[in-house]
């Protein structure tokens, strides 16, 4: 690890433990010098990167000082801890609010997407030519499920470089990770059964819930914690639980991310109670600081967990790519995939496949990581100028939403609707719940490059919230 790099991860842990609190002033770079023993050219360059990301400020005449953190949100006392839903009615509500994010007039705070500038498109494109070219008749066929060989080798290859042991032959391709959530959630449930999701939870989850007809046991889910283990434990000894649906790594909407000891802890009681998995990783790639979590399956003991993930969110979206690492199970969704979409496309595959080859990947994915952490930390303290005092941000190490609280008199589907005509969206709590537990909090896509235009959309937005109060 550089030097640099260095002193940045032990100054944003020395942040994080409150060693130097919001506002304090740091020690001066030569002081720094004295105290790290690095040079002066390498001691500004770890403060102008910390700078950018939003850790520090630099004051003319002063120095560095501790920029002001976000403070972490909790799980309000009065929101249930256990949450049941016999039915699922929330997919046209969903529909619409995507549906907006589409309009090019409007700022995409609401979209589930990052900003596509992010992604590598002329390499990409590149890729995508190369096996044009190349395409033969054939390849339709050899692309068909479990899907392309060397794109599956790769995945293989990328879970052993985590200590995970995946056959290529355990890997689905599949159209997006909301195919591969899908199919899994077929393989392993009928009409009726009950499913235990998190609570507030990726829409996604909601609407393949309705579409299949079954019931959700949905379990309190805080920024600061994740789920409730023990209450998912109490749940499963009360209810005939056939599969959880979860994200471990950057949830979304509130950004956290299990611990290894709750991630072992979650997949004990799964295993105990003969509970599949499934869990959603879409965004494991958005991690910041030096080390990347692992997902739920890293300690799975019997095949139990369903790992779902995708390029979507990191890569490419247009390609709609991603896959299942699916155990015993890889053979019932390859057929259930037969029935439904067929396959993945062919050129799609290839083209990824061949980008993957470049081993530009993980080149792209710390460039993607850097910015992203840097834009989350510029959105979040336009929000803290321009929100009023009672909005509670929650911070996180990783992705590019952020969840926000505002005063229970808000109701944020009305602000939406606000904001909707002022060509502004956001992702209202109603989308995350099948109940009105979170009817006055927000998320908030922060991967936007931010300038003027963003600025004076997040002050509107504190305008409108404000005349709501």
């Amino acid at each position: 690890m550089a030097k640099y790099q260095q002193l940045i991860d032990r100054l944003q842990q020395q942040i994080s433990q409150e060693i130097w609190l919001p506002g304090e002033k740091l020690p001066s770079l030569r002081e720094q010098v004295a105290l790290s023993g690095m040079s002066l050219m390498t001691v500004m360059h770890a403060y102008q990167v910390l700078e950018s990301q939003g850790w520090i400020q630099s004051r003319p005449q002063s120095g560095y000082y501790v920029a002001p953190r976000a403070e972490f949100l909790s799980q309000p006392a009065s929101h249930q801890k256990v949450q049941l839903a016999e039915s699922v009615d929330i997919n046209e509500f969903i529909f619409n609010v995507l549906q907006a994010c589409r309009d090019p007039h409007i700022l995409p705070f609401g979209s589930a997407f990052p900003d596509p500038e992010l992604f590598p498109q002329r390499q990409l494109m590149r890729s995508l030519s190369a096996v044009s070219h190349t395409l033969k008749p054939a390849d339709a066929l050899n692309n068909l499920p479990p899907g392309n060989e060397a794109l599956r080798k790769t995945l293989a290859q990328r879970y052993a470089l985590q200590g995970i042991q995946v056959s290529p032959e355990e890997i689905v391709i599949t159209n997006g990770a909301m195919e591969a959530l899908n199919l899994s959630m077929q393989a392993v449930t009928e009409p009726g059964d009950w499913v235990a999701i998190e609570n507030p939870c990726f829409y996604g989850a909601l609407q393949v819930i309705e579409r299949l007809k079954l019931k959700a046991v949905a379990i309190a889910t805080d920024p600061q914690h994740g789920m409730d283990l023990d209450e998912l434990e109490r749940a499963l000894e009360r209810w005939p639980v056939k599969a959880c649906w979860m994200m471990t790594n950057q949830q979304n909407p509130v950004g956290h991310t299990l611990s290894k000891e709750k991630k072992q802890r979650l997949v004990s009681i799964l295993s105990q109670h003969q509970v599949t998995l499934i869990e959603d990783d879409v965004y494991s790639e958005l991690w910041f600081g030096s080390e990347k979590p692992l997902p739920a399956k890293a300690f799975e003991q019997q095949q139990s967990v369903l790992h779902c993930s995708s390029f979507s969110k990191n890569l490419v979206a247009g390609f709609r790519v991603g896959w299942v690492a699916a155990g015993q199970h890889a053979q019932r969704i390859q057929r259930l995939q037969l029935m439904s979409t067929l396959s993945t496309s062919a050129p799609m595959q290839l083209a990824l496949a061949n980008y993957l080859m470049t081993r530009s990947y993980d080149s792209h994915l710390r460039r993607l990581r850097l910015v992203l952490e840097q834009r989350k930390n510029q959105a979040r303290q336009s929000l803290k100028r321009h929100l009023p005092g009672e909005a509670r941000i929650n911070d996180s190490q990783g992705g590019y939403f952020l969840w926000i609280e505002l005063p229970r008199q808000v109701n944020t589907t009305e602000l939406y609707y606000r904001a909707l005509d002022l060509n502004i969206s956001i992702a209202p709590g109603k989308m995350f719940s099948s109940g009105e537990q979170y009817a006055n909090y927000f998320r908030f896509n922060a991967s936007w490059e931010w300038g003027e235009v963003q600025e004076a959309a997040v002050a509107v937005l504190g305008g409108l919230i404000a005349e709501m109060l």
